[in-house]
């Protein structure tokens, strides 16, 4: 799902900032002379995981297996990994984040990158429709094969991107033996050695580069391992008729979640783990304080109308 952080270094750490994915990608090194190879090495990695999990890409290889439910299909080492995080978080939440809710997706309009995604348009069928579910998928990770029953579109997007910034951020930290922050469109993950006070992190209701004038309420706090994410009903928006949608859905509805939380963001050992709690967390509405709080995350989330409140020992803002 899109997050929505903005990542803010000081004067020792070196940036990069490019668009990729649909969704601004951001790399901070404490190396001065590696960024270009950091660069290098994560931009092959982004082309790689979108060839094989873009669901905007006809000849991307997720979109390819959808051509073919109902049968077994051998898929990549890449593709099988990334569906195995889907599936784990599907599990992990209680089937909240379900990788299948693609085919809803696009009925709402959501059928290609956000930036191409008209912002109005005619009424769409808006109603509870069932489809199939994660648990009716036939998967053999160990044998890298799946087989996709009937009428499902997979969406690995709640997941994929996070997954992506740790792997990435680890692999760089360990070739470059430096401090490095990745963010891919606000899932962050760092690894390696830590800049002087930590990784300071904006975290606020659009997406945006450091330089960008805030919008709504934000915050700044210090990241000393893992990850971070935000998850957003107000940062990827459109209307269809006289609704105004967004990209979140409830997978019981296939409809949109409804709008309790604006922006719910959380701190974990991992971006991965940090976004699975963010996005659960806005899909169960009045229930996310509950659900954080039995597992101990640490969480800010922001109502509606704008009130803030904060859980789990959620990061205070560090000295200036």
């Amino acid at each position: 799902m899109s997050a929505v952080l903005t990542a803010n270094t000081d004067a020792t750490a070196h940036s990069a900032d490019w668009r990729a994915l649909g969704t601004w990608i951001r790399i901070v090194l404490t190396e001065p002379g590696r960024l270009g190879e950091a660069r290098s090495m994560l931009e092959a990695d982004l082309t790689e995981l979108d060839e094989a999990c873009s669901r905007f890409r006809a000849d991307s290889e997720l979109c390819l297996l959808e051509q073919s439910v109902g049968q077994w299909v051998a898929i990549s080492p890449l593709l099988t990994a990334a569906i195995s995080v889907a599936l784990r978080a599907a599990a992990v939440s209680g089937g909240d984040l379900d990788p299948t809710v693609g085919s809803a997706m696009r009925e709402l309009g959501y059928d290609r990158t956000f930036d191409h995604v008209p912002p109005t348009g005619p009424p769409v069928r808006m109603g509870i429709r069932r489809w199939p579910s994660w648990q009716q998928i036939r998967f053999e990770p160990q044998n890298r094969k799946i087989m996709l029953p009937p009428g499902t579109g997979l969406d690995l997007g709640a997941t994929a991107k996070a997954w992506a910034a740790d792997r990435a951020a680890a692999k760089l930290a360990a070739a470059l033996g430096c401090g490095v922050l990745v963010s891919l469109g606000g899932d962050i993950a760092v690894a390696g050695r830590l800049p002087a006070g930590g990784w300071r992190v904006r975290v606020q209701d659009v997406t945006a580069l450091p330089v960008d004038l805030q919008s709504g309420p934000t915050c700044t706090v210090a990241l000393y391992g893992g990850g971070l994410a935000t998850s957003s009903t107000v940062s990827r928006r459109w209307q269809r008729g006289g609704d105004v949608l967004h990209h979140i859905l409830d997978p019981r509805t296939g409809l949109p979640a409804a709008a309790v939380w604006r922006t719910i963001s959380a701190v974990a050992r991992s971006a991965l783990d940090a976004n699975i709690a963010s996005t659960v967390a806005v899909i169960r509405g009045y229930g996310a304080r509950r659900w954080l709080g039995d597992r101990g995350v640490a969480a800010r989330l922001v109502s509606e109308a704008g009130a803030i409140e904060t859980l789990g020992g959620w990061p205070a803002e560090p000295a200036t």
